[in-house]
């Protein structure tokens, strides 16, 4: 297989996107089997880059590369301009949400057209996209608007732990409605065919319950036996090893030590604490459902500490390895 061509989004300017782009790209641990560029701000870029004494050139272009860099060479895709823009640090800026958003939707498009294998993503701040009048409320939603996608969802990967999610951004009692026989099996059959793409022959599906020890035959709530367990049926019928409904307070620690694949939870915080609890800094968002490979960072855009050059890096490092390994046609994990 050709070496994949990923483009690096360098996230809200104003928070620590920039310097742990600029630290990932500098880093040993990337493989060396992947031709990456960034989408972003050369000039800020290049001042992280100084400030750290990084072994890297800045070179900034207005059209997509066509070739491999030349080693210790970081090729910053300018958009619209936005290259020579100035912005605020560690504060809500909607000009910062502003060419945020102009480098997502520009990598997006590049996946799309098939001129790049993946992209990996920044973090970007919801509130600063809300002040500057964008309407898709983050990345998910920039990209199943772009893709035309019907259902796209979030899965989370930290190390062996593999967390998809039934719903993220909904309010609790929201994600709770969610819970439905077609929703729960369309998050099965959506994570089968996305992990036996990535090869696994037989992937080993776990469904988490939503009430305190799987309802406990109905006595604590009644989802798992009127949606989840028919869902999990409909999907065994169908030949997908899926198993469950499993109580939340073990099927993690299940499957961190090997007993299942992915864990397919009912809700955001279920998910999403299970994995940073279990390894925070190496945690990795994976979107399913895209017709392109899109990874991102599991963290936020950290205005508290943007500019004071602490930002761990470890995150995006993690998602540049695994948009490699996808794209090269590797298994994951």
């Amino acid at each position: 297989m050709s070496t994949p061509r990923i483009a690096v989004t360098m996230g809200d300017p104003a928070g620590i996107g920039p310097e742990v782009v600029a630290r990932a790209l500098a880093s040993d641990e990337l493989p060396g089997t992947a031709d990456l560029f960034v989408i972003g701000n050369a000039r800020l870029l290049h001042y992280w880059v100084e400030r750290f004494e990084l072994p890297l050139a800045v070179e900034r272009v207005t059209a997509p590369p066509e070739s491999d860099a030349a080693d210790g060479l970081v090729r910053v895709l300018d958009v619209d301009g936005q290259d020579d823009a100035d912005f605020p640090m560690g504060e809500v800026s909607a000009h910062a949400a502003r060419a945020a958003h102009a480098w997502i939707e520009r990598a997006a498009g590049l996946c799309l057209d098939g001129g790049i294998d993946a992209m990996v993503t920044a973090p970007i701040n919801k509130d600063a996209f809300h002040s500057a009048g964008i309407t898709d409320t983050g990345h998910q939603e920039i990209f199943q608007r772009l893709s035309g996608s019907p259902y796209v969802a979030t899965m989370l990967v930290s190390g062996q732990l593999r967390c998809m999610h039934l719903s993220t951004h909904k309010p609790l009692k929201d994600a709770c409605a969610f819970v439905t026989h077609d929703n729960v099996l369309q998050a099965i059959e959506l994570t089968h065919d996305h992990f036996v793409r990535w090869g696994f022959d037989a992937p080993r599906v776990a469904v988490a319950a939503l009430n305190p020890h799987a309802s406990d035959n109905g006595l604590i709530g009644t989802e798992e036996h009127d949606e989840i367990a028919p869902a999990i049926a409909s999907a065994r019928d169908k030949g997908i090893n899926a198993s469950g409904p499993h109580p939340a307070d073990s099927v993690f620690n299940d499957a961190i030590a090997g007993r299942y694949d992915v864990v397919v939870v009912m809700y955001h915080d279920q998910g999403h604490i299970a994995i940073k609890v279990h390894g925070f800094e190496h945690s990795v968002s994976v979107n399913l459902g895209l017709p392109f490979i899109r990874t991102s960072v599991d963290h936020g855009t950290a205005f508290d500490i943007a500019g004071k050059g602490i930002a761990d890096a470890t995150s995006m490092i993690e998602a540049v390895k695994l948009a490699v390994a996808l794209s090269s046609g590797h298994r994951l994990g």
